[in-house]
């Protein structure tokens, strides 16, 4: 069952600031774009809006520490592990590394929601089976520095 999920980027000059190393807000897009990846290696998208009913997984938790920059061209590694599972959530541990170092580690928790046509806002609910009966959390060791 899977529990960690890994991809490669390279940093493009959009990523980045004046002095050409990578702006602190793209590690987000990128644990984002890893987590959309994951959710596709599991053959389910991530949202879905069908029969006026809209599922997703809204973002409850995000944080970044970094100790070395990543700058333009750099290929990083993002490594998706799964630190938590609840019935309706999820908690990811995404670390960044180039060929000789981890350059950041980041987290992100969300919560499987859904909203109805005519409703006010988005409850949570259960994750569906498809990903609940696949999706299992990484061991210990993998997880801690």
């Amino acid at each position: 069952m899977p529990y960690e999920f890994k991809t490669e980027r390279r940093v493009e000059f959009v990523d980045t600031d004046m002095a050409g190393i990578m702006h602190f807000s793209n590690f987000f897009r990128f644990m984002e774009s890893t987590e959309h990846a994951f959710f596709r290696s599991l053959g389910e998208p991530l949202h879905t809006n069908a029969d006026g009913r809209m599922r997703g997984w809204a973002r409850v938790h995000a944080e970044c520490d970094y100790s070395a920059p990543l700058r333009y061209q750099d290929v990083v590694e993002v490594h998706l592990l799964v630190r938590e599972k609840r019935p309706s959530a999820l908690s990811y541990v995404f670390v960044f590394r180039t060929q000789d170092r981890e350059v950041a580690r980041g987290a992100l928790t969300v919560v499987c929601v859904a909203h109805e046509e005519g409703e006010e806002r988005m409850r949570p609910v259960p994750m569906p089976a498809a990903i609940s009966e696949r999706v299992e959390v990484a061991p210990a060791e993998l997880i801690s520095p």
